[in-house]
């Protein structure tokens, strides 16, 4: 089924987020497939906010691997607690990192980054995941961010 998100483009964030997120519980409604959903989120997220990288990675053993995204090519794997990814799925916490070369063990996976959010997705309090959202501007993400991106990733793991 085509499906069109509709959204202010002029708007701030926090109503741009509000918009979208009904129409994500709808677009989501009905399919089972996680590859399917979080393949529409990145695509949501990216012509919404026009984020420089936007995506997924799910976790595979002691390891995230790249899922669905938009934006740059990525990294495929990053190892538990390494880079910003692989330390929000340790510690099962949202990080938001103004400035990714101030961040120990900063994984570069493009040097056109400069800000990131990571949300990560627990389910039965086990991560299974995380979002990753990337800007190429510092200090893009806020508690704004990841009011909004939490509650994407719980729709995500509610319809699961």
């Amino acid at each position: 089924m085509n499906e069109d998100i509709t959204f202010t483009s002029d708007a701030d964030k926090s109503i741009r987020y509000a918009e979208i997120i009904p129409q994500i519980k709808h677009l989501i409604s009905g399919e089972t497939n996680l590859i399917a959903n979080l393949s529409n989120i990145t695509a949501v997220l990216k012509s919404v906010f026009n984020f420089y990288w936007v995506g997924f990675y799910l976790v595979d053993g002691t390891q995230l691997v790249l899922g669905p995204f938009q934006g740059t090519l990525a990294c495929t794997r990053i190892p538990k607690g390494r880079g910003v990814c692989g330390v929000s799925w340790e510690k099962k916490e949202t990080l938001i990192v103004p400035d990714v070369l101030k961040f120990a063990g900063h994984i570069a996976c493009s040097s056109l980054s400069k800000s990131e959010i990571v949300v990560p997705m627990i389910q039965n309090d086990d991560v299974i995941g995380v979002l990753d959202v990337d800007s190429e501007h510092l200090a893009t993400f806020d508690t704004t961010d990841a009011k909004y991106l939490k509650e994407i990733v719980d729709i995500i793991i509610s319809n699961k």
